[in-house]
């Protein structure tokens, strides 16, 4: 599941935890997504999916496009290191952000899109 959390800083430790919060039907269906952290996105990066700023992002396939024979596609997810930490004022504040972010990234493992995580997040605020 996680490829490269070699970060030297704790930031790996917060993705682990991350990891261990999802529920079991998640997260024993990552065995073909690696988590790797990077300090900045590049140009390349920003610019595929139009964005000024990130903080996480999925390349792959998501599960739910997967061929007639559910063959595992390798996936991507990369963790934003830079972002994450200049945007969080407290150890508190970036665990939560760097769960958000891992969340938000293995949901679009699973073929949810931004707008319904959106409207799922409107859901629970309303509860």
């Amino acid at each position: 599941m996680t490829d490269a959390l070699e970060a030297d800083d704790g930031f790996g430790n917060l993705i682990e935890r991350a990891l261990e919060r999802l529920p079991n039907a998640f997260r024993d269906r990552l065995d073909s997504v690696a988590i790797v952290v990077e300090d900045e996105p590049s140009p390349a990066q920003l610019a595929s999916v139009g964005a000024r700023g990130l903080y996480g992002l999925y390349h792959g396939v998501p599960r739910t496009v997967w061929g007639v024979d559910n063959a595992a596609v390798p996936s991507k997810i990369t963790i934003f290191r830079g972002p994450l930490l200049r945007t969080s004022r407290s150890a508190g504040a970036l665990a939560a952000a760097v769960e958000d972010v891992v969340h938000h990234e293995i949901a679009h493992h699973f073929g949810i899109s931004d707008g319904r995580l959106r409207e799922i997040k409107e859901e629970g605020r309303r509860r």
